[in-house]
């Protein structure tokens, strides 16, 4: 994170993506926000994994990615020489968002806290860790679903887990696997696949699984 040289263009992309926590074309960054996003600067954001992006049409869809959720929890330098008022504004911003509003809202990361649907469980968590994270992700899931049983894909579902190692967040979701009405596989457009899917694979039954559903209650 520190060294990774970002300028403040870049950094403020983050913030861009960040407040909208979906994924989004640069022809709508560009009339939205007036913000159009090269492809230098895009180039290095995937190159880092703090964006991922795809080709859509003639343009490229863009949205935060699972190392870019963690970086939005450190400090972002926006200073730029004759804007530093705005620089300012920025740094100030987010600092808070991170260390005053996070802390209040309830939520656990700042994927959650821009998330489009509440990701929080509205059951009583267990007090062993481990079914606490196991609630957690039956909840983001289950929120990011349009329907009981939907097709989650776990690029979708790890950004919300950025303050939780890798390695038990991939336990967690192993035991739920065992669970009645939790499906989780490959997917079966291996041709779809795209480099955040695979990096956000879960090695399961000998395969790198890419989708997780829950049925209802």
């Amino acid at each position: 994170m520190a060294g990774d040289d970002l300028t403040a263009s870049e950094s403020a992309i983050l913030v861009v993506l960040m407040a909208e926590a979906r994924e989004v074309l640069n022809t709508e960054l560009r009339d939205r926000y007036h913000l159009d996003v090269r492809k230098p600067q895009r180039d290095k954001l995937t190159r880092l994994h703090y964006v991922a992006s795809r080709k859509s049409g003639s343009t490229y869809a863009l949205q935060l990615d699972d190392k870019g959720w963690v970086r939005m929890q450190g400090d972002l330098d926006f200073a730029l020489r004759g804007a530093s008022a705005l620089g300012a504004a920025l740094t100030a911003l987010q600092t808070n968002l991170r260390d005053r509003v996070l802390a209040r809202s309830g939520c656990a990361t700042l994927a959650e806290l821009f998330a489009l649907t509440d990701v929080r469980a509205s059951a009583p968590v267990p007090a062993d860790p481990a079914g606490a994270l196991t609630a957690r992700v039956v909840s983001a899931c289950r929120a990011l679903a349009d329907e009981p049983g939907a097709w989650v894909s776990l690029r979708r579902l790890r950004p919300f887990f950025a303050d939780v190692p890798r390695d038990d967040l991939d336990e967690a979701l192993r035991r739920l696997s065992r669970e009645p009405g939790v499906t989780i596989a490959p997917e079966s457009n291996q041709k779809t696949l795209t480099e955040a899917d695979i990096r956000a694979a879960l090695r399961l039954g000998g395969q790198e699984n890419h989708l997780l559903a829950i049925g209802g209650e």
